[in-house]
């Protein structure tokens, strides 16, 4: 079983950058894809970036051009680099990670963007 540890949420200006990290733990060997998803009050759950195992990288067309996402093997930690940021990007950010016995994902992390 995978434990997902998020940081890196905080309040910030519009146009200002903030960097989420989350930290795997556990069946690490069985990880596929990292990625991030978010919820803003009243909306569904949305994907915003995913890295899988051989690469290939998908961002939500909202935030292409302004987040990064990256992952670090070695440590087991995803990042999300989010730039330019917008107050409708205002919302919980989780974690969230694939694996050969499905997804696992971590607490949220709130993301505050100030008009």
């Amino acid at each position: 079983q995978l434990r997902l540890v998020e940081s890196g949420g905080g309040l910030v200006q519009a146009g200002g950058s903030l960097r989420l990290s989350c930290a795997a733990s556990g069946s690490i060997n069985s990880i596929t894809a990292m990625g991030w998803y978010r919820q803003a009050p009243g909306k569904w759950r949305e994907l915003v970036a995913i890295k899988r195992n051989d690469g290939i990288t998908n961002y939500a067309d909202s935030v292409k051009g302004r987040f990064t996402i990256s992952r670090d093997n070695t440590k087991n930690t995803v990042h999300l680099q989010m730039n330019s940021l917008k107050p409708e990007d205002t919302a919980v950010y989780y974690c969230n990670v694939e694996h050969y016995g499905g997804n696992s994902w971590g607490r949220g992390t709130q993301v505050t963007v100030s008009s």
